[in-house]
């Protein structure tokens, strides 16, 4: 599962840099964020022309043929072991795939009434990179075509399986091209040989740090909402 998550960056030229982008196309459009929520703006990165490309996207895949975004927040998530044959994913996988910049993803612990979040981040300053498939629909409100993604999902690793038994699949930085590859003949059978990308990232990879209830509310959206947490944990924090 992967219900917020962060991009904290605050260079742009550095992040750009690290995604393998031109900086001077997207320059004057983008902010750190620190909470993003279902149906937020993003930025998805896909391969065009050789070439990866840095695009707005907003969160919750919504399909070609639907006729509004209402299922967009119930199509955030996809699990890995079925994108291929659900309908709802199965041609985005073959030739729509992307990667989604992140650093961070929040999960929770504790009652429902004293929920305390758990952001998993990077051990230094790397990036995350979220596997994605993206589509496009024609809003019949203002005829105008808007851009959606999905983040694939996977079993969870050691450090993430005490809080949640799904994660976010990141892909090794190694193995970004080949996910967003898509050739001009024989895309599904170059998507099947991409499962073995889509596996839990290694317990290392993750460090996980109890942060303020701030990051709690949508409505937040700071650097607060990633600071470590001080006081009395809920009894699940203890397996972190």
């Amino acid at each position: 599962m992967c219900g917020r998550f962060t991009l904290t960056k605050r260079d742009f030229q550095e992040l750009t840099t690290m995604l393998g982008v031109d900086p001077a196309l997207y320059r004057g459009q983008y902010r750190p964020r620190y909470n993003i929520a279902p149906t937020d703006q993003h930025w998805i990165v896909r391969m065009k022309h050789e070439e990866r490309e840095l695009l707005p996207a907003s969160w919750g895949l919504v399909n070609s043929w639907a006729t509004d975004a209402k299922g967009a927040a119930r199509q955030i998530n996809c699990r890995s072991e079925t994108a291929l044959t659900r309908s709802a994913f199965r041609d985005a996988f073959a030739h729509r795939r992307c990667i989604v910049p992140a650093d961070g993803f929040f999960e929770w612990v504790g009652e429902k009434q004293s929920r305390r979040p758990v952001w998993f981040h990077p051990l230094d300053d790397a990036l995350f990179l979220f596997a994605g498939l993206y589509e496009k629909w024609l809003d019949p409100r203002t005829s105008e075509w808007q851009r959606t993604f999905t983040i694939l999902t996977t079993d969870a690793n050691d450090a993430v399986a005490p809080v949640h038994d799904r994660m976010p699949v990141i892909l090794e930085p190694a193995a970004a091209d080949e996910w967003l590859f898509v050739p001009t003949s024989n895309a599904q059978a170059h998507a099947e040989k991409l499962r073995g990308l889509l596996r839990p990232a290694s317990t290392a990879a993750l460090v996980a740090t109890s942060v303020s209830p701030r990051a709690n509310s949508v409505a937040n959206d700071d650097p607060e909402c990633v600071s470590p947490y001080v006081g009395e944990e809920p009894k699940q924090a203890a397996l972190l």
